[in-house]
């Protein structure tokens, strides 16, 4: 009479490690206590809010933006000065650029150039 797959299953058994219940139930509640930790931190910083606040150069700088989008546009202009760029026949005199440049300056710096 033979017995047959005897050796594979007393090998298989015996390669198998045992589970301890105990070590099972405690494996168990530390995965659940993970969860509950991770679900507390998440519902705290839910609650938190976030918030923003501007500098006053950047809240001026706001105002400057707004107000130069509601400037009103000489159109005209604008087109005759296209033109005479894409015709090459605009010309800029340097003196009066700088002094322009200057001036702008001293009205956004205050140092009375």
């Amino acid at each position: 009479m033979t017995i047959n797959n005897i050796n594979n299953n007393i090998n298989n058994n015996i390669n198998k490690p045992q589970v301890d219940g105990q070590k099972l139930a405690q494996q168990q509640t530390q995965s659940q206590l993970g969860a509950n930790t991770a679900q507390a931190a998440s519902q705290a910083a839910a609650s938190r809010q976030d918030s923003v606040s501007l500098t006053s150069s950047a809240q001026q700088l706001s105002q400057v933006q707004s107000k130069s989008n509601e400037a009103p546009v000489n159109q005209e202009k604008v087109d005759k000065l296209k033109k005479a760029i894409a015709d090459g026949e605009y010309r800029i005199n340097p003196e009066v650029l700088a002094q322009k440049i200057a001036k702008l300056e001293s009205q956004i710096f205050g140092n009375g150039v």
